[in-house]
């Protein structure tokens, strides 16, 4: 295995990122956290949050920025921000938002999920005008303390919809 690559997120890995989401998505929440997702539920948003047409229209977006990593030329991990969109009173388009961090299961443990991060806190210093967001599920206590050792803090919750379903999430905010 070749030392991993961080760079910033081109075009032409629209269709690398989204098989790569929806796998991560499937890995940490039906499999890992076991979340009982109705099929009927699970794969239209699986298509719909993570369908190559979605990635590529938000890699295209100026209002966000996206960073992989890659190991032997695929991509392992990545992260996307953009602007706030979190439903929380005090929050703001304005704000910036940590929208994804992933890093798949073969990948773990290497420190990816960590450079991500602070390449995605840097641009959303730089590109918000207030508190810093992140949405995170409710039982994922792993990522909650990676977020709270950068300042993240408990600011609300809200029902986060997979289709029909209903996950309980988060809503952390730093500063």
């Amino acid at each position: 295995m070749t030392a991993p690559l961080i760079r910033p997120a081109r075009a032409d890995d629209a269709p690398a990122l989204s098989a790569l989401g929806r796998a991560t998505f499937v890995e940490t929440f039906v499999e890992g956290f076991a979340i009982p997702y109705p099929p009927q539920d699970l794969e239209p948003f699986l298509d719909a949050a993570f369908g190559v047409e979605t990635t590529a229209a938000s890699l295209a977006d100026p209002a966000g920025a996206w960073w992989v990593a890659e190991v032997d030329g695929a991509v392992v991990a990545f992260a996307t921000t953009g602007p706030n969109s979190l439903p929380h009173p005090d929050g703001r388009p304005s704000h910036a938002e940590l929208k994804r961090l992933y890093v798949g299961k073969s990948t773990q443990g290497l420190g990816l999920g960590t450079k991500l991060l602070a390449l995605a806190l840097d641009w959303m210093d730089r590109h918000g005008d207030g508190p810093q967001w992140i949405g995170v599920w409710s039982g994922n206590l792993k990522a909650q303390k990676l977020y709270a050792a950068y300042g993240f803090e408990k600011a609300g919750e809200y029902d986060y919809p997979v289709g029909n379903w209903r996950d309980h999430e988060f809503i952390l905010r730093r500063g």
